[in-house]
């Protein structure tokens, strides 16, 4: 008895294998295929940033990179067009450790509502999400997927506390569970049970689902600050 109830066991841990094997097979050349038609669309996107920039008398580069948190924690460079100004990071310290609403309202959220460093046309990018758009370069390298969890900063990893190992164990994605459920709307706190969540119960029929209301969301506006 005990050894035909191994046996059903071996089997159902062969089928579930299988499945994910199927299932990163399938999400790994879904990346590649939609990262290297975006790419090709990107470079015009970039040139008609960089004219606005220009006519703003903005001559800095359009595109931001910093240190994200990968897969298995570790680090990589996230690519993003550039919305702010430059030396953004700098001058955020700054301004945190002047006006203690501003520190406050970030440890909250990780984000400011009304973030001064935001530049103009870093308004318009941001509001439908075009400045996460050479994050299609990170999905192309393998750094990340187009469904995923948030890519956390290194200094937000003390922040993220139990749910840190959860929710490195998946690649970061350009869009979420946590994007399609308020995005800037939620605090911190819940944007980590989200994309813990996700860690947990990830699959075909929840990625699918994510990405189809990615769609909503953006086109929408929801939550983009």
């Amino acid at each position: 008895m005990n050894e035909e109830v191994a046996s059903i066991h071996g089997d159902y841990k062969v089928l579930a294998n299988i499945k994910l094997f199927l299932y990163f097979f399938i999400k790994r050349l879904f990346d590649l295929v939609l990262s290297i038609i975006g790419c090709i669309f990107l470079i015009p996107i970039a040139l008609i940033i960089k004219i606005v920039y220009m006519c703003n008398k903005d001559f800095h580069s359009i595109f931001y990179t910093q240190k994200r948190i990968g897969k298995n924690g570790e680090e990589f460079n996230l690519y993003k067009f550039r919305s702010m100004i430059v030396d953004a990071d700098e001058v955020l310290q700054k301004m945190l450790k002047e006006d203690k609403k501003l520190a406050r309202e970030y440890k909250k959220n990780k984000k400011l509502k009304n973030d001064p460093r935001i530049t103009k046309a870093g308004k318009l990018i941001r509001r439908y999400s075009i400045d996460e758009l050479p994050q299609l370069i990170n999905i192309l390298k393998g750094d990340m997927t187009f469904i995923g969890n948030r890519p956390y900063l290194p200094r937000e990893k003390k922040d993220m506390g139990n749910y840190y190992d959860t929710i490195v164990k998946t690649k970061p994605g350009l869009t979420g569970y946590w994007q399609v459920s308020g995005r800037s709307d939620v605090s911190f706190e819940y944007r980590l049970r989200l994309e813990e969540y996700y860690s947990l119960h990830y699959g075909i029929k929840m990625d699918l689902k994510i990405f189809f209301k990615t769609f909503k969301t953006v086109f929408g506006c929801k939550g983009a600050k």
